[in-house]
């Protein structure tokens, strides 16, 4: 649904009271449209009906990751799946929510020779990456999403489906503006002649615009516990925000500011004096440790089409199914604790051999059955609250020069980052206009206020980003229309002390199990953790495969569904 005009995704009616108010409108979509003239309208009109999509934009070739480790350990544990032993009888494994986690869950069940039945609340599918195509056919997304090279389980997933073309490698840099210097930027460009990890330290010493010296060197040396101490020190730091750590290494506040608050936003959308060290340690540890690891790639067209498709027609293949519009309303339960079906808003009741809960955390945490409340596994996830975004998508009547095709770190105080996605994207390209697409956070203090406000807010900062080419009155550029996608509650907050409380994915209840970037995985909130989360968990019910089998509660003939 597009609703057009100002209206708030917080403020929208609900028929179905809160539970289907937070999993309906988790991701937020509204529009607005700004009166086109004739003759713009015929040329959008002529672009779309001049015949095949011509790209001018140049991408580079994918690097070489086959031959890293964990691209390695990413493909044996794909490989394990298509060769366990057949399974006598297959298990009718149902799970809810077709986001990367459950889409990831189902593929690896179905290809160790299971049916797994896949239950996506919506009409989209995709999760976290959702899109949707509006009346002029333009396509608006949930966020702006980049694959790295240091997602193997990723690279992984788009070579087993044959889709590695469809992945668009930019050149191996990291593109920040200048806030000090409006419309400018600096750059770290990484060698490609040089290994891990001296081309990344080549890229930070020859950048002298945003770190002194003496910064860089007091950086590094703060850095050397991490370097030294390996994965159990990284993992040490949960329990230190960014900003506490950078202080008691003795790192001055400067390189938190001119750097990290850009790479705290990427990474969970909140600042540095709420982002756990932990996460930034685990991506500087990927990106300095792989020599492609931060290299960066879009997806040359809309998620759920280019990649989440193409990911159900593998699991239809193999005798899986997939449905779409079946919300869950209640988890019922046997006299013993255990699962007896999941009931649908609809009155559905579906059964299975195995369960699985692939949906955000928060709305997991509204179904818990009353009884599984109290269990520390599931007690523990009261600390993981999934984080307010906005992403804004702007349509303007020019096409903007002060940009590159590539991702961009704003560092502005209301921005994270942004692209111009008529450059960087097959799909959304556009010889003559710009799409500028833009993630908004921190965003719990603006998840409620109107669209107009967060478009005023926006062209506001992209005023000290274009400032030849944009003014916040539009009297240089003007805006055709926008969308805003407002996701209340995204992926898990990152804070200190998180990562105890992150769940296995095997639950203490017989058959029930979970998979998510929330659950325990070494990639944290990120499309790499869900689809490795979907692998463990997975791989989880492959071994409980004699218990569920022999079950005697379950009709392992076929699943069950009544009305």
């Amino acid at each position: 649904m597009v609703v057009f005009g100002n209206v708030s995704a917080a403020n929208l009616p609900y028929q179905n009271g809160f539970l289907e108010a937070l999993s309906s409108e988790l991701m937020g979509h509204n529009s607005f449209r700004v009166p086109i003239s004739s003759q713009a309208l015929k040329t959008r009109t002529r672009r779309r009906t001049a015949g095949p999509l011509q790209v001018v934009c140049v991408d580079i070739p994918r690097p070489e990751l086959e031959n890293t480790v964990n691209f390695l350990e990413a493909a044996s544990l794909a490989a394990s799946f298509r060769s366990a032993p057949r399974p006598a009888k297959p298990l009718k494994v149902v799970i809810a929510g077709a986001g990367l986690a459950g889409l990831s869950t189902a593929k690896y069940l179905a290809d160790a020779g299971h049916q797994p039945l896949l239950l996506e609340a919506r009409n989209v599918l995709g999760g976290k990456i959702a899109a949707w195509k509006d009346e002029d056919g333009d396509w608006y997304e949930t966020g702006l999403h980049i694959f790295f090279g240091a997602y193997p389980n990723v690279q992984n997933l788009f070579g087993e489906l044959g889709i590695n073309d469809r992945l668009q490698w930019k050149e191996h840099s990291m593109i920040f503006a200048m806030p000090s210097k409006p419309g400018e930027f600096s750059r770290f460009d990484f060698p490609d002649v040089l290994p891990a990890p001296l081309n990344g330290i080549w890229a930070i010493l020859r950048n002298n615009e945003m770190l002194t010296w003496p910064e860089k060197i007091k950086f590094a040396i703060g850095l050397l516990p991490a370097m030294v101490g390996g994965q159990a020190y990284v993992e040490a730091q949960d329990g230190l925000s960014v900003e506490e750590w950078m202080r008691k290494q003795g790192v001055p506040d400067r390189v938190t500011d001119e750097v990290f608050i850009a790479m705290s936003k990427a990474l969970n959308f909140i600042n540095p004096d709420e982002l756990s060290m932990q996460c930034i340690l685990i991506a500087l540890n990927r990106f300095l440790q792989e020599k492609h690891g931060s290299k960066m790639a879009f997806l040359d067209g809309n998620p759920p089409e280019r990649l989440c498709m193409p990911i159900v027609e593998h699991i239809r293949s193999l005798g899986g199914e997939v449905r779409l519009n079946s919300r869950i309303r209640k988890i019922e339960l046997e006299d013993d604790g255990t699962v007896k079906n999941f009931l649908l808003t609809d009155g559905t009741t579906i059964q299975g051999d195995a369960y699985v809960f692939a949906t955000p955390v928060d709305i997991l945490k509204l179904l818990l059955p009353d009884s599984w409340k109290e269990i520390p596994y599931f007690k523990r996830l009261e600390k993981l609250v999934g984080v307010p975004v906005i992403n804004v998508h702007i349509w303007f009547d020019r096409k903007l020069k002060n940009t590159y095709d590539h991702l961009l770190f704003s560092r502005s105080n209301l921005l994270s980052v942004y692209a111009d996605m008529s450059l960087t994207c097959k799909e959304y390209y556009d010889p003559n206009r710009s799409m500028l697409e833009l993630v908004f956070a921190p965003a719990e203090e603006w998840i409620s206020r109107t669209d107009s406000d967060i478009i005023d807010a926006t062209m506001k900062e992209l005023e000290k980003l274009f400032p030849d080419e944009i003014a916040a009155d539009q009297s240089k550029a003007k805006i055709l229309k926008y969308h805003v996608v407002k996701t209340p509650r995204s992926v898990y907050k990152t804070i200190p002390d998180c990562e105890p409380c992150r769940p296995l994915q095997r639950s203490p209840i017989q058959g029930f199990y979970l998979a998510g970037d929330y659950t325990k995985q070494k990639y944290l909130a990120s499309m790499e953790g869900a689809v490795l989360s979907g692998k463990f968990c997975s791989q989880s019910i492959v071994q409980d495969y004699e218990l569920l089998a022999s079950s005697g509660r379950r009709n392992l003939s076929e699943t069950t569904v009544s009305t």
